[in-house]
């Protein structure tokens, strides 16, 4: 307990490695946790023994990587790799307290024999975009992602669901939640489809434990909690709402909320699932995404001369870059196959290329809950989902807005309307386009424009990153699909 105390005094941070470690001797801690994200935006760590971590390391890094066992870095000839602590990402890890006290730290991550950045780290690309910010004159910008989850009783996968061991057999999955309308069994408060938001006990069954996660990331992981509620779907689907940050340190705060979710449901026996469209026929998981550039403590995005919704010309621009580069951004804000079954009409989800004021039907949109309030002005990008990486998604938006003030490029006319019931001609006629249909198009985008990126993003990570995303999407191809049986068996 005392290093829990200790490392919630945010006031009166240790900065310097000398300090943090003479303070995790004082506090006995026996273990500290070193978190790195690969480049599809899995949470890795290595533990090791306090007395395992020096003060040079902080500046010199810890030799604990083999690049070549994680997918997407280094080859088996040139696999040493370095995690280096960032002081700034200390926190405490509640459970498992009979390991004694543990602490963790998220880590940059450097080749071995350097003191270069590696260009495939995620939050090395997150943090070249913040100089990149920088020298276009922008001195801080700031990021608000939306964090959407599920939580299932169990989820059962069939006897190869995964595709690999009797692959020949077939595969499927049964999904069990209590609030859902599907369980069999006693009945006690069922969410009917597309009727879960803000639903309280007994039909949220889940506002315990969401009290749970969020309390065990004010105090542990020092993050400012903003809300939490359930959303729209049923079998508790969930949104976690925390105050705004600077580009880096909110892409630490995306990763940490994710991790609490999956451990804190994991000891309640149930599972947290991030996934982006789980459940057929209702809502999916958006990681709706709100973003403002500022220069010496000013707002840009903010003009309270203009009438439509109080947005500065260079937000225009900005938003003009996003819907510019928006098919190709998907390659990265939607990046896994499960992804299109989320962008599709009807479900809230974004499937068109516009920008509005408070429409949810707009890709882009500007919340609009008040007026004359410059701080609060931000643009709110609907698309991303919860499997996107984000260190490399919001790298990937603020490149794209950075492009369209640097280009000039002006949106077409914001639409007002709900875009789903316009007819096809109506939205050309308003300059709508759709975004792609399937991660291989995607993909396809990206290939054709990704010169935007390459402020921040090294050729060979690009390059990767397609060759790994084209695999997964050739595997499930490969596949039969249950509903297969169900449309075609008497064909």
């Amino acid at each position: 307990m005392a290093a829990r105390k200790a490392a919630k005094e945010p006031g009166k941070p240790a900065n310097t490695g000398a300090a943090i470690v003479e303070r995790l001797e004082r506090e006995n801690v026996r273990w500290v946790q070193l978190f790195y994200t690969d480049v599809f935006g899995g949470f890795n760590l290595v533990s090791i023994p306090r007395h395992g971590l020096d003060a040079e390391m902080f500046e010199s890094g810890v030799p604990k990587l083999d690049g070549s066992s994680v997918r997407g870095f280094r080859e088996i000839y040139d696999s040493d790799m370095l995690l280096v602590p960032d002081a700034r990402s200390l926190a405490t890890i509640p459970w498992n307290p009979d390991s004694g006290a543990t602490v963790r730290f998220i880590c940059d991550v450097r080749i071995g024999g350097t003191t270069e950045p590696y260009a495939h780290d995620p939050r090395g690309v997150a943090r070249k975009t913040e100089k990149v910010l920088a020298a276009a004159g922008f001195d801080r910008s700031y990021w608000g992602p939306e964090i959407e989850f599920f939580v299932f009783d169990t989820v059962e996968l069939l006897p190869s669901a995964a595709g690999v061991r009797d692959a020949w057999s077939g595969a499927g999955y049964l999904l069990n939640h209590g609030e859902a309308p599907w369980q069999s069994g006693p009945v006690q408060a069922t969410v009917r489809f597309k009727e879960g938001y803000h639903r309280s006990p007994p039909h949220d069954s889940l506002l315990a434990m969401r009290d749970e996660m969020c309390n065990i990331l004010a105090d542990d992981f020092h993050l400012v909690m903003d809300a939490h509620h359930h959303e729209v779907a049923t079998a508790s689907q969930s949104e976690i709402n925390v105050r705004f940050d600077d580009l880096v340190p909110m892409a630490d705060h995306v990763q940490d909320i994710r991790y609490v979710i999956r451990n804190v449901a994991a000891r309640h026996g149930k599972v947290g699932c991030l996934m982006p469209k789980p459940v057929y026929g209702d809502n999916g998981i958006g990681m709706h995404t709100n973003q403002s550039l500022w220069k010496k403590g000013t707002n840009t995005f903010y003009d309270a001369s203009d009438r439509y919704a109080e947005v500065s010309q260079t937000c225009r621009y900005y938003i003009g870059g996003l819907l510019d580069h928006a098919r190709a951004l998907c390659a990265i804000t939607n990046p896994i196959t499960n992804s299109y079954r989320r962008l599709v009409p009807g479900y809230e989800a974004p499937v068109f290329i516009a920008w509005s004021k408070a429409n949810r039907s707009a890709n882009v949109r500007i919340p609009f809950y008040h007026r004359g309030r410059p701080a609060a002005k931000r643009i709110e990008y609907r698309t991303p989902d919860s499997a996107a990486n984000i260190y490399l998604t919001e790298a990937a938006l603020a490149l794209a807005g950075l492009d369209g003030i640097r280009r000039k490029i002006e949106p077409p006319p914001p639409v007002d309307e709900n875009i789903y019931k316009l007819s096809p001609s109506k939205r050309r006629e308003l300059q709508v386009r759709e975004l792609p249909g399937s991660l291989g198009e995607s993909l396809d985008c990206l290939e054709s424009d990704r010169a935007f990126l390459k402020p921040a993003f090294a050729d060979s990570l690009l390059d990767t990153y397609v060759e790994l995303k084209r695999e997964e999407q050739l595997e499930l191809n490969l596949r039969p699909h249950p509903y297969e049986f169900y449309r075609y068996l008497d064909v």
